[in-house]
């Protein structure tokens, strides 16, 4: 059976769990500041990953940051919802504003990844006050139709197979044109992070379910209102010099209508970035250093010299 991870896995996070309003257990990894005053950063995945995948970006920025990299509702640690109708993005925010309640958090930058993006800016226009800025990694004001069917072809789709290499494999044949420089290490650290093992098998760590908002549309709200309603809030755009989800277009188009957006795309990547790409990270250390005051952009700049990827 699948083993839940000790309270403490490593001396650089806790694991935390917290009731939602409706009584799913909600998982976070919450990588502790040098100080309680430390700024707080929520790291948010796409439709189909997990919290782990900011391990590595967490690992560089704990410190001068407090990190909270939580699992939505059926995925990773957190429970699957009984009613799949609850699997779409302003149940997700909810979710995440009772987080930040729960642990005593007023506000946050927001890190988020494709529909972890979009949720970003849905929190800030519902609680402008909780949300400082907002990372957007390969997503934006319009969601090009080749991507969300590309995602819509896999998702929900659970191949069960029976070993960590043949898992390794058929990830690999799957991403190939979003990480054409990867090499089996790296498929093999994403699989890590974005499947489990059970019974003897492997499956990707999410709930099924969640397909329904793609079959619905729920999964891809109107998104122009929702960024002209947050425009003064400070972005950062990054996207993947491949992507089939974000174009070059819509990035010119918030650039004109955004007055506090900046944007960087990142080479040889599809959808998504995974962060740890040089011009990422340096786009991602900058932005937090303009944010930030000058102490801590200093240390975010040294930072950034240090464990440069």
């Amino acid at each position: 059976r699948r083993q839940l991870p000790p309270v403490m896995s490593s001396p650089s996070f806790l694991h935390r769990f917290v009731r939602s309003e409706d009584g799913l257990r909600l998982h976070v990894a919450d990588y502790p500041g040098h100080s309680a005053d430390a700024p707080v950063l929520l790291c948010l995945p796409g439709l189909t990953r997990n919290g782990r995948d900011f391990a590595a970006l967490a690992e560089r920025l704990a410190g001068p940051y407090r990190l909270l990299c939580p699992d939505q509702r059926g995925r990773g640690l957190s429970d699957r919802d009984p009613d799949p109708s609850h699997y779409q993005p302003p149940r997700y925010v909810a979710d995440m504003a009772w987080l930040l309640d729960r642990l005593g958090v007023a506000q946050v930058t927001v890190i988020g990844t494709s529909l972890g993006g979009m949720m970003g800016v849905m929190l800030a226009a519902w609680q402008p006050q909780r949300v400082r800025a907002v990372l957007l990694n390969d997503v934006g004001a319009v969601l090009e139709p080749e991507g969300l069917a590309r995602i819509a072809g896999y998702v929900g789709r659970q191949p069960v197979v029976n070993s960590l290499a043949e898992a390794v494999a058929l990830t690999a044949a799957a991403n190939a044109a979003v990480f054409p420089d990867w090499s089996e290490p790296d498929w093999r650290r994403m699989v890590l992070a974005t499947w489990r093992g059970e019974d003897g098998q492997w499956l990707p760590d999410y709930d099924p379910a969640i397909a329904q908002g793609l079959s619905n549309g729920s999964a891809a709200p109107p998104l122009w209102p929702l960024f002209e309603a947050v425009r003064e809030l400070p972005m950062l755009l990054l996207r993947g010099e491949l992507s089939d989800l974000l174009s070059r277009d819509t990035v010119a188009q918030m650039r004109q209508r955004l007055p506090r957006l900046t944007a960087q795309e990142v080479p040889c990547r599809g959808h998504a970035p995974t962060l740890d790409e040089p011009l990422a990270w340096q786009a991602l250390c900058e932005w937090l250093e303009r944010l930030d005051d000058p102490d801590q952009g200093a240390r975010v700049r040294r930072i950034a010299t240090a464990s440069a990827p």
